[in-house]
Protein backbone atom coordinates (compact mmCIF):
# COMPACT_ATOMS: atom_id res chain seq x y z
CA UNK A 1 0.00 0.00 0.00
CA UNK A 2 1.32 3.49 -0.79
CA UNK A 3 2.07 5.56 2.14
CA UNK A 4 0.78 9.12 3.17
CA UNK A 5 -1.36 11.03 5.52
CA UNK A 6 -5.57 10.09 6.32
CA UNK A 7 -6.82 13.36 6.34
CA UNK A 8 -10.51 13.19 6.41
CA UNK A 9 -11.05 9.57 5.71
CA UNK A 10 -8.86 10.13 2.90
CA UNK A 11 -5.20 8.56 2.23
CA UNK A 12 -3.53 11.51 0.80
CA UNK A 13 -0.50 9.63 -0.84
CA UNK A 14 3.14 10.57 -0.17
CA UNK A 15 3.99 10.86 -3.97
CA UNK A 16 5.85 13.67 -6.16
CA UNK A 17 4.21 15.50 -8.00
CA UNK A 18 4.11 19.02 -9.50
CA UNK A 19 0.71 20.03 -8.38
CA UNK A 20 0.28 22.43 -5.69
CA UNK A 21 -0.83 21.80 -2.07
CA UNK A 22 -4.95 22.77 -2.32
CA UNK A 23 -5.09 22.11 -6.08
CA UNK A 24 -8.67 22.12 -7.05
CA UNK A 25 -9.05 18.34 -8.39
CA UNK A 26 -12.85 18.51 -9.62
CA UNK A 27 -15.11 17.45 -12.32
CA UNK A 28 -18.12 19.82 -14.40
CA UNK A 29 -21.17 19.77 -15.60
CA UNK A 30 -23.85 21.75 -16.53
CA UNK A 31 -27.48 22.14 -16.05
CA UNK A 32 -28.95 22.55 -19.85
CA UNK A 33 -27.14 18.68 -19.99
CA UNK A 34 -27.72 17.37 -16.33
CA UNK A 35 -30.32 18.97 -14.30
CA UNK A 36 -33.60 17.55 -15.58
CA UNK A 37 -36.78 18.47 -14.67
CA UNK A 38 -36.98 20.94 -17.45
CA UNK A 39 -40.87 22.54 -16.08
CA UNK A 40 -41.06 21.70 -12.33
CA UNK A 41 -41.14 23.76 -9.80
CA UNK A 42 -42.02 27.03 -11.51
CA UNK A 43 -38.70 26.76 -13.88
CA UNK A 44 -39.40 28.11 -17.33
CA UNK A 45 -38.24 27.12 -21.01
CA UNK A 46 -34.97 27.44 -22.32
CA UNK A 47 -33.07 27.56 -25.76
CA UNK A 48 -31.55 23.71 -24.92
CA UNK A 49 -35.32 22.95 -23.66
CA UNK A 50 -36.23 23.31 -27.47
CA UNK A 51 -33.61 21.35 -28.70
CA UNK A 52 -34.47 17.92 -30.13
CA UNK A 53 -31.83 14.97 -29.88
CA UNK A 54 -29.43 14.35 -32.49
CA UNK A 55 -26.27 11.92 -33.69
CA UNK A 56 -22.82 12.07 -35.01
CA UNK A 57 -24.12 12.00 -38.74
CA UNK A 58 -27.73 14.14 -38.27
CA UNK A 59 -27.60 16.88 -36.19
CA UNK A 60 -30.05 17.63 -33.75
CA UNK A 61 -32.45 20.34 -34.18
CA UNK A 62 -34.35 23.45 -32.48
CA UNK A 63 -37.89 23.90 -32.99
CA UNK A 64 -40.33 27.16 -31.40
CA UNK A 65 -42.79 25.06 -30.20
CA UNK A 66 -42.58 21.81 -27.83
CA UNK A 67 -43.75 19.21 -29.97
CA UNK A 68 -45.20 15.82 -28.93
CA UNK A 69 -43.60 13.43 -31.78
CA UNK A 70 -40.12 14.69 -30.87
CA UNK A 71 -37.61 13.77 -28.14
CA UNK A 72 -35.96 17.02 -26.09
CA UNK A 73 -32.61 15.33 -24.15
CA UNK A 74 -32.70 18.16 -21.60
CA UNK A 75 -36.04 17.24 -20.78
CA UNK A 76 -35.58 14.67 -17.86
CA UNK A 77 -31.11 14.70 -18.96
CA UNK A 78 -29.90 12.89 -16.73
CA UNK A 79 -32.01 14.04 -13.98
CA UNK A 80 -29.31 15.80 -11.14
CA UNK A 81 -32.61 17.64 -10.20
CA UNK A 82 -33.95 14.73 -8.34
CA UNK A 83 -30.42 13.23 -7.80
CA UNK A 84 -28.25 15.48 -6.79
CA UNK A 85 -27.28 13.88 -3.22
CA UNK A 86 -26.69 10.91 -4.04
CA UNK A 87 -24.41 12.18 -7.48
CA UNK A 88 -22.37 14.44 -4.60
CA UNK A 89 -21.75 11.58 -2.48
CA UNK A 90 -20.59 9.77 -4.87
CA UNK A 91 -18.19 12.66 -6.13
CA UNK A 92 -17.36 13.24 -2.35
CA UNK A 93 -15.82 9.08 -2.45
CA UNK A 94 -14.09 9.92 -5.50
CA UNK A 95 -12.65 12.90 -3.49
CA UNK A 96 -13.41 15.59 -5.21
CA UNK A 97 -12.31 18.84 -4.08
CA UNK A 98 -14.24 21.23 -6.74
CA UNK A 99 -17.85 20.60 -8.55
CA UNK A 100 -17.78 22.76 -11.57
CA UNK A 101 -21.59 23.13 -12.06
CA UNK A 102 -23.78 25.81 -13.30
CA UNK A 103 -27.46 27.75 -12.49
CA UNK A 104 -30.22 27.25 -14.40
CA UNK A 105 -31.73 30.69 -15.59
CA UNK A 106 -35.23 30.03 -16.54
CA UNK A 107 -35.35 27.71 -12.69
CA UNK A 108 -34.59 31.46 -11.63
CA UNK A 109 -36.29 33.89 -13.88
CA UNK A 110 -38.74 31.49 -15.80
CA UNK A 111 -38.71 33.73 -18.60
CA UNK A 112 -36.38 36.00 -18.24
CA UNK A 113 -38.39 39.32 -16.75
CA UNK A 114 -39.93 38.75 -13.60
CA UNK A 115 -39.52 41.42 -11.23
CA UNK A 116 -38.88 38.66 -8.07
CA UNK A 117 -36.47 35.51 -8.51
CA UNK A 118 -38.52 32.36 -8.37
CA UNK A 119 -37.76 31.03 -4.57
CA UNK A 120 -38.46 27.24 -5.37
CA UNK A 121 -35.54 27.67 -7.72
CA UNK A 122 -33.29 29.02 -5.21
CA UNK A 123 -34.32 26.90 -2.50
CA UNK A 124 -33.06 24.05 -5.23
CA UNK A 125 -29.49 25.52 -5.36
CA UNK A 126 -29.17 25.88 -1.94
CA UNK A 127 -29.78 22.57 -1.25
CA UNK A 128 -27.06 21.82 -3.72
CA UNK A 129 -24.45 24.13 -2.14
CA UNK A 130 -25.18 22.75 1.12
CA UNK A 131 -24.66 19.30 0.17
CA UNK A 132 -21.57 20.17 -1.26
CA UNK A 133 -20.37 21.83 1.71
CA UNK A 134 -21.06 19.30 4.02
CA UNK A 135 -18.50 16.98 2.02
CA UNK A 136 -16.51 19.58 1.67
CA UNK A 137 -16.57 20.04 -1.80
CA UNK A 138 -16.17 24.03 -3.41
CA UNK A 139 -18.24 24.56 -5.75
CA UNK A 140 -17.51 26.89 -9.18
CA UNK A 141 -20.36 28.04 -10.25
CA UNK A 142 -21.03 29.23 -13.88
CA UNK A 143 -23.79 31.85 -14.07
CA UNK A 144 -25.09 31.38 -17.58
CA UNK A 145 -24.26 28.06 -19.68
CA UNK A 146 -26.48 27.30 -22.62
CA UNK A 147 -29.90 28.16 -21.29
CA UNK A 148 -30.86 31.25 -22.47
CA UNK A 149 -34.80 31.53 -21.64
CA UNK A 150 -36.43 31.39 -24.81
CA UNK A 151 -38.60 33.78 -24.25
CA UNK A 152 -35.84 36.36 -24.74
CA UNK A 153 -35.16 34.59 -28.17
CA UNK A 154 -38.81 35.33 -29.21
CA UNK A 155 -39.32 38.63 -28.17
CA UNK A 156 -35.73 40.25 -28.41
CA UNK A 157 -33.94 38.08 -30.26
CA UNK A 158 -31.57 37.42 -27.67
CA UNK A 159 -28.79 39.14 -27.54
CA UNK A 160 -28.66 40.89 -29.76
CA UNK A 161 -30.77 43.44 -27.67
CA UNK A 162 -28.87 45.64 -25.27
CA UNK A 163 -32.14 45.04 -22.81
CA UNK A 164 -30.72 41.25 -22.21
CA UNK A 165 -28.17 43.38 -20.23
CA UNK A 166 -30.14 44.67 -17.40
CA UNK A 167 -31.64 41.03 -17.32
CA UNK A 168 -28.72 39.41 -16.97
CA UNK A 169 -27.17 41.66 -13.99
CA UNK A 170 -30.18 41.23 -12.16
CA UNK A 171 -29.81 37.51 -12.60
CA UNK A 172 -26.21 37.20 -11.81
CA UNK A 173 -26.86 40.01 -8.67
CA UNK A 174 -29.43 37.61 -7.19
CA UNK A 175 -27.50 34.74 -7.32
CA UNK A 176 -24.40 36.55 -5.57
CA UNK A 177 -26.30 38.47 -2.83
CA UNK A 178 -28.50 34.51 -2.35
CA UNK A 179 -24.98 32.48 -2.57
CA UNK A 180 -21.93 35.16 -1.28
CA UNK A 181 -21.28 32.59 1.65
CA UNK A 182 -21.64 29.39 0.22
CA UNK A 183 -19.73 29.90 -3.41
CA UNK A 184 -16.49 31.74 -3.93
CA UNK A 185 -15.28 31.20 -7.58
CA UNK A 186 -17.62 32.30 -10.07
CA UNK A 187 -17.81 32.36 -14.15
CA UNK A 188 -19.85 34.58 -15.92
CA UNK A 189 -20.56 33.40 -19.68
CA UNK A 190 -20.03 29.26 -20.75
CA UNK A 191 -17.76 29.69 -23.53
CA UNK A 192 -18.67 32.92 -24.42
CA UNK A 193 -16.56 32.58 -27.78
CA UNK A 194 -18.66 30.33 -29.51
CA UNK A 195 -20.76 33.37 -30.77
CA UNK A 196 -17.82 34.34 -32.74
CA UNK A 197 -19.56 31.04 -34.65
CA UNK A 198 -22.86 30.40 -36.60
CA UNK A 199 -23.62 27.45 -34.46
CA UNK A 200 -22.99 29.84 -31.01
CA UNK A 201 -26.17 32.07 -32.48
CA UNK A 202 -28.14 29.09 -31.02
CA UNK A 203 -26.22 27.95 -28.21
CA UNK A 204 -24.96 31.17 -26.67
CA UNK A 205 -26.36 34.56 -28.21
CA UNK A 206 -29.94 33.18 -29.13
CA UNK A 207 -30.08 35.04 -32.03
CA UNK A 208 -32.40 32.70 -33.86
CA UNK A 209 -35.92 34.25 -33.80
CA UNK A 210 -38.22 32.28 -35.69
CA UNK A 211 -35.56 29.95 -36.32
CA UNK A 212 -36.96 26.04 -36.78
CA UNK A 213 -34.68 23.51 -37.65
CA UNK A 214 -30.77 21.65 -37.86
CA UNK A 215 -28.29 23.55 -36.09
CA UNK A 216 -25.44 23.07 -38.96
CA UNK A 217 -28.31 25.63 -41.07
CA UNK A 218 -28.85 28.11 -38.77
CA UNK A 219 -28.40 30.86 -41.23
CA UNK A 220 -24.99 33.06 -40.57
CA UNK A 221 -25.61 36.51 -39.55
CA UNK A 222 -22.13 37.64 -38.04
CA UNK A 223 -23.70 41.75 -37.56
CA UNK A 224 -26.23 39.93 -34.96
CA UNK A 225 -23.95 37.26 -33.37
CA UNK A 226 -20.80 40.54 -32.88
CA UNK A 227 -23.63 42.65 -31.28
CA UNK A 228 -24.76 40.25 -29.53
CA UNK A 229 -21.16 39.41 -27.83
CA UNK A 230 -21.14 42.97 -27.05
CA UNK A 231 -23.79 43.27 -24.79
CA UNK A 232 -22.40 39.70 -23.15
CA UNK A 233 -19.19 41.09 -22.67
CA UNK A 234 -20.51 44.36 -20.86
CA UNK A 235 -23.32 42.06 -18.73
CA UNK A 236 -20.00 40.01 -17.45
CA UNK A 237 -18.39 43.48 -16.78
CA UNK A 238 -21.13 44.51 -14.73
CA UNK A 239 -21.49 41.35 -13.03
CA UNK A 240 -17.45 41.24 -11.76
CA UNK A 241 -17.87 44.75 -11.05
CA UNK A 242 -20.90 44.50 -8.77
CA UNK A 243 -19.34 41.14 -7.00
CA UNK A 244 -15.64 43.20 -6.52
CA UNK A 245 -18.01 45.86 -5.05
CA UNK A 246 -20.20 44.23 -2.73
CA UNK A 247 -18.28 40.75 -1.90
CA UNK A 248 -14.64 41.27 -2.44
CA UNK A 249 -13.71 37.65 -1.20
CA UNK A 250 -15.88 35.88 -4.34
CA UNK A 251 -13.60 35.37 -7.67
CA UNK A 252 -15.18 36.02 -10.81
CA UNK A 253 -13.76 34.38 -13.81
CA UNK A 254 -13.88 34.59 -17.57
CA UNK A 255 -14.56 30.71 -19.61
CA UNK A 256 -13.76 30.58 -23.10
CA UNK A 257 -13.85 27.92 -25.56
CA UNK A 258 -9.89 27.39 -26.10
CA UNK A 259 -9.83 25.84 -29.89
CA UNK A 260 -6.05 25.72 -29.77
CA UNK A 261 -5.22 26.03 -33.49
CA UNK A 262 -1.68 25.23 -35.96
CA UNK A 263 -0.69 26.43 -38.78
CA UNK A 264 -0.83 23.31 -41.24
CA UNK A 265 2.69 24.04 -42.74
CA UNK A 266 5.58 26.36 -42.24
CA UNK A 267 4.04 28.70 -45.51
CA UNK A 268 3.79 31.97 -44.07
CA UNK A 269 0.20 32.34 -45.71
CA UNK A 270 -0.78 29.44 -43.04
CA UNK A 271 1.20 31.12 -40.33
CA UNK A 272 -0.53 34.30 -40.99
CA UNK A 273 -3.96 32.43 -41.32
CA UNK A 274 -3.78 30.50 -38.16
CA UNK A 275 -2.75 33.65 -36.34
CA UNK A 276 -5.81 35.35 -37.49
CA UNK A 277 -7.97 32.25 -36.97
CA UNK A 278 -6.68 32.21 -32.97
CA UNK A 279 -7.08 35.95 -32.92
CA UNK A 280 -11.04 35.98 -34.06
CA UNK A 281 -11.37 32.40 -32.38
CA UNK A 282 -9.65 32.47 -29.01
CA UNK A 283 -8.08 35.79 -27.80
CA UNK A 284 -10.95 38.46 -29.25
CA UNK A 285 -13.10 37.76 -25.90
CA UNK A 286 -10.96 36.73 -23.53
CA UNK A 287 -8.85 40.36 -24.48
CA UNK A 288 -11.89 42.15 -23.69
CA UNK A 289 -12.68 40.43 -20.53
CA UNK A 290 -8.98 40.04 -18.90
CA UNK A 291 -7.55 43.38 -19.88
CA UNK A 292 -10.70 45.47 -19.98
CA UNK A 293 -10.61 46.90 -23.77
CA UNK A 294 -11.32 45.83 -27.45
CA UNK A 295 -7.85 43.96 -28.99
CA UNK A 296 -6.17 45.95 -31.15
CA UNK A 297 -7.00 43.61 -34.21
CA UNK A 298 -10.97 43.97 -33.02
CA UNK A 299 -11.73 46.66 -35.65
CA UNK A 300 -10.06 45.52 -39.12
CA UNK A 301 -11.68 42.16 -38.56
CA UNK A 302 -15.00 43.45 -37.88
CA UNK A 303 -14.37 45.47 -40.77
CA UNK A 304 -13.54 42.49 -42.89
CA UNK A 305 -16.95 40.41 -42.29
CA UNK A 306 -18.74 43.81 -42.19
CA UNK A 307 -19.75 44.24 -38.80
CA UNK A 308 -20.37 47.34 -37.39
CA UNK A 309 -20.69 47.31 -33.51
CA UNK A 310 -23.02 49.71 -32.02
CA UNK A 311 -22.14 50.96 -28.50
CA UNK A 312 -23.23 53.37 -26.20
CA UNK A 313 -21.21 56.18 -24.15
CA UNK A 314 -19.60 54.47 -21.36
CA UNK A 315 -19.35 51.14 -23.02
CA UNK A 316 -15.79 51.29 -22.55
CA UNK A 317 -15.63 52.34 -19.05
CA UNK A 318 -18.25 49.27 -18.32
CA UNK A 319 -15.59 46.98 -19.33
CA UNK A 320 -12.67 48.64 -17.91
CA UNK A 321 -14.04 48.48 -14.52
CA UNK A 322 -14.99 44.28 -14.94
CA UNK A 323 -12.10 42.67 -15.49
CA UNK A 324 -11.84 38.86 -14.34
CA UNK A 325 -9.98 37.61 -11.73
CA UNK A 326 -8.97 34.53 -13.28
CA UNK A 327 -9.01 32.44 -16.75
CA UNK A 328 -10.93 29.75 -17.05
CA UNK A 329 -11.23 27.70 -20.46
CA UNK A 330 -12.12 24.21 -21.97
CA UNK A 331 -9.96 22.41 -24.11
CA UNK A 332 -10.64 19.34 -25.93
CA UNK A 333 -8.77 18.54 -29.07
CA UNK A 334 -6.56 21.05 -31.74
CA UNK A 335 -7.03 22.04 -35.13
CA UNK A 336 -4.95 23.77 -37.69
CA UNK A 337 -5.22 26.42 -40.07
CA UNK A 338 -4.21 27.53 -43.81
CA UNK A 339 -5.00 29.40 -46.22
CA UNK A 340 -5.36 26.86 -48.92
CA UNK A 341 -9.26 26.72 -49.13
CA UNK A 342 -9.17 23.26 -50.96
CA UNK A 343 -8.40 21.29 -47.71
CA UNK A 344 -10.76 19.54 -46.17
CA UNK A 345 -12.21 20.52 -42.91
CA UNK A 346 -12.81 17.86 -40.08
CA UNK A 347 -14.99 17.70 -36.91
CA UNK A 348 -14.86 19.33 -33.44
CA UNK A 349 -16.24 21.03 -30.32
CA UNK A 350 -18.48 23.35 -32.39
CA UNK A 351 -15.85 23.77 -34.40
CA UNK A 352 -14.16 23.04 -37.57
CA UNK A 353 -10.27 22.90 -38.86
CA UNK A 354 -8.10 21.01 -41.21
CA UNK A 355 -7.37 17.67 -39.42
CA UNK A 356 -3.39 17.50 -38.70
CA UNK A 357 -2.05 14.21 -39.77
CA UNK A 358 0.43 13.86 -36.25
CA UNK A 359 -2.44 13.00 -34.86
CA UNK A 360 -5.51 10.44 -33.68
CA UNK A 361 -8.83 11.23 -33.11
CA UNK A 362 -11.84 10.00 -31.02
CA UNK A 363 -14.92 8.15 -32.42
CA UNK A 364 -16.16 11.42 -33.36
CA UNK A 365 -13.47 12.62 -35.40
CA UNK A 366 -12.19 15.38 -32.67
CA UNK A 367 -8.48 15.22 -32.73
CA UNK A 368 -6.20 14.37 -29.49
CA UNK A 369 -3.87 15.94 -28.18
CA UNK A 370 -2.39 16.27 -25.19
CA UNK A 371 0.80 18.30 -25.47
CA UNK A 372 -1.59 21.02 -27.40
CA UNK A 373 -2.83 21.59 -24.00
CA UNK A 374 0.89 22.70 -22.20
CA UNK A 375 1.30 24.69 -24.76
CA UNK A 376 -2.32 26.26 -24.88
CA UNK A 377 -1.85 26.37 -20.74
CA UNK A 378 1.71 28.38 -21.51
CA UNK A 379 0.15 30.84 -24.33
CA UNK A 380 -2.94 32.12 -22.39
CA UNK A 381 -0.72 32.21 -18.88
CA UNK A 382 2.27 34.96 -21.10
CA UNK A 383 -0.15 36.73 -22.53
CA UNK A 384 -2.84 37.14 -18.71
CA UNK A 385 -0.07 36.68 -16.42
CA UNK A 386 -3.37 35.05 -14.06
CA UNK A 387 -4.31 32.18 -12.50
CA UNK A 388 -6.06 29.75 -14.77
CA UNK A 389 -8.30 26.60 -13.99
CA UNK A 390 -9.11 24.09 -17.22
CA UNK A 391 -13.30 24.09 -16.53
CA UNK A 392 -13.47 21.56 -19.31
CA UNK A 393 -11.56 18.14 -20.77
CA UNK A 394 -12.60 14.89 -21.72
CA UNK A 395 -13.00 12.12 -24.12
CA UNK A 396 -16.76 11.38 -25.69
CA UNK A 397 -17.10 7.96 -26.22
CA UNK A 398 -19.02 4.84 -26.33
CA UNK A 399 -19.29 2.65 -22.73
CA UNK A 400 -19.91 -1.29 -22.91
CA UNK A 401 -21.61 -2.56 -19.52
CA UNK A 402 -19.90 -6.00 -18.97
CA UNK A 403 -21.99 -9.18 -17.97
CA UNK A 404 -20.72 -7.90 -14.33
CA UNK A 405 -21.73 -4.59 -14.64
CA UNK A 406 -18.02 -3.43 -14.77
CA UNK A 407 -17.51 -0.53 -17.33
CA UNK A 408 -14.00 -0.92 -18.50
CA UNK A 409 -13.19 2.23 -20.24
CA UNK A 410 -9.49 2.34 -20.36
CA UNK A 411 -9.61 4.64 -23.35
CA UNK A 412 -10.59 7.52 -21.33
CA UNK A 413 -8.28 6.90 -18.62
CA UNK A 414 -6.07 6.88 -21.46
CA UNK A 415 -7.20 10.31 -22.57
CA UNK A 416 -7.37 12.10 -18.83
CA UNK A 417 -3.98 10.57 -18.06
CA UNK A 418 -2.18 12.20 -20.92
CA UNK A 419 -3.75 15.43 -19.99
CA UNK A 420 -2.49 15.67 -17.17
CA UNK A 421 0.90 14.59 -17.58
CA UNK A 422 1.13 17.89 -20.08
CA UNK A 423 -0.55 20.02 -17.16
CA UNK A 424 2.05 19.34 -14.87
CA UNK A 425 4.68 20.10 -17.40
CA UNK A 426 3.00 23.35 -17.90
CA UNK A 427 3.24 24.33 -14.24
CA UNK A 428 6.19 22.91 -14.20
CA UNK A 429 6.99 25.70 -16.70
CA UNK A 430 5.94 27.90 -14.10
CA UNK A 431 2.11 28.22 -15.32
CA UNK A 432 -0.34 29.22 -12.16
CA UNK A 433 -2.78 26.55 -12.54
CA UNK A 434 -5.23 25.97 -10.07
CA UNK A 435 -7.76 23.54 -10.67
CA UNK A 436 -8.71 21.04 -13.06
CA UNK A 437 -12.51 19.86 -13.51
CA UNK A 438 -12.79 17.61 -16.49
CA UNK A 439 -16.06 17.60 -18.73
CA UNK A 440 -18.94 15.24 -17.94
CA UNK A 441 -17.80 13.99 -14.63
CA UNK A 442 -21.60 11.83 -14.43
CA UNK A 443 -22.79 11.54 -17.93
CA UNK A 444 -24.62 14.16 -19.50
CA UNK A 445 -26.52 14.48 -22.67
CA UNK A 446 -24.37 15.75 -25.35
CA UNK A 447 -24.28 20.05 -26.14
CA UNK A 448 -23.65 19.67 -29.72
CA UNK A 449 -25.63 16.71 -30.82
CA UNK A 450 -27.65 15.80 -28.27
CA UNK A 451 -26.71 12.44 -27.46
CA UNK A 452 -26.43 10.09 -24.62
CA UNK A 453 -24.21 7.35 -26.10
CA UNK A 454 -21.49 9.92 -26.46
CA UNK A 455 -20.32 9.79 -22.78
CA UNK A 456 -17.97 11.20 -20.85
CA UNK A 457 -18.00 10.84 -17.55
CA UNK A 458 -16.59 9.00 -15.08
CA UNK A 459 -19.81 8.32 -13.58
CA UNK A 460 -21.98 5.90 -15.72
CA UNK A 461 -25.99 6.81 -15.74
CA UNK A 462 -28.41 4.00 -17.32
CA UNK A 463 -29.80 6.17 -19.62
CA UNK A 464 -30.11 6.07 -23.72
CA UNK A 465 -30.65 7.94 -27.10
CA UNK A 466 -34.08 6.83 -26.83
CA UNK A 467 -34.98 8.48 -23.79
CA UNK A 468 -35.57 5.30 -21.91
CA UNK A 469 -33.37 4.26 -19.14
CA UNK A 470 -33.62 3.77 -15.14
CA UNK A 471 -31.20 6.45 -14.39
CA UNK A 472 -29.57 3.87 -12.22
CA UNK A 473 -25.50 5.28 -11.71
CA UNK A 474 -22.70 3.24 -10.76
CA UNK A 475 -18.63 3.90 -11.48
CA UNK A 476 -16.63 3.09 -14.35
CA UNK A 477 -12.70 1.95 -13.91
CA UNK A 478 -12.15 5.30 -14.47
CA UNK A 479 -14.00 6.42 -11.17
CA UNK A 480 -11.29 4.62 -9.33
CA UNK A 481 -8.83 6.13 -11.15
CA UNK A 482 -9.32 9.45 -11.11
CA UNK A 483 -10.11 8.67 -6.81
CA UNK A 484 -6.13 7.96 -6.93
CA UNK A 485 -5.07 10.36 -8.90
CA UNK A 486 -7.04 13.37 -6.40
CA UNK A 487 -5.37 11.09 -3.42
CA UNK A 488 -2.05 11.44 -4.62
CA UNK A 489 -2.41 15.00 -5.82
CA UNK A 490 -1.83 14.06 -9.37
CA UNK A 491 1.68 11.93 -8.54
CA UNK A 492 -0.18 8.51 -9.27
CA UNK A 493 -1.30 8.51 -12.53
CA UNK A 494 -0.56 4.29 -13.18
CA UNK A 495 -3.38 2.33 -13.72
CA UNK A 496 -4.18 -0.35 -11.16
CA UNK A 497 -6.81 -2.93 -10.68
CA UNK A 498 -9.61 -1.32 -8.81
CA UNK A 499 -9.34 -3.67 -5.29
CA UNK A 500 -6.04 -1.99 -5.32
CA UNK A 501 -7.06 1.81 -5.33
CA UNK A 502 -9.90 0.56 -2.83
CA UNK A 503 -7.34 -0.49 -0.19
Amino acid sequence: MAQGEVINDTLVVDTPTPFPKGFLWGGATAANQYEGAWDVDGKGASVSDMCTNGTNEVAKKITTEIRDDLLYPSHEATDFYHHYKEDIKMLADMGLKAFRMSINWTRIFPTGEEDEPNEKGLEFYDKVFDECKKYGIEPVVTISHYELPYELVKKYNGWEDRKLVGLFVKYAKTLFDRYHDKVKYWLTFNEINSGTMAMGSVLSTGTIKDYEGPLDEVPDKPQERFQALHHQLLASAEAVAYAHEHYPDLKIGNMTLFATSYPLTCNPDDVIANQQYMNKMNWYTSDVQVRGEYPYYADKMLKDMGVEIKKEEGDDEILKNGKVDFFTFSYYMSNTATADEDKKVGKGNLIGGVPNPYLEASDWGWQIDPKGLRYSLNEIYSRYGIPMMVVENGLGAFDKIEEDGSIHDNYRIDYLKQHIEQMGKAIEDGVDLIGYTPWGIVDVVSASTGEMAKRYGVIYVDKYDDGTGTLERRPKDSYYWYKQVIDSNGGDLEVKEKEEVED
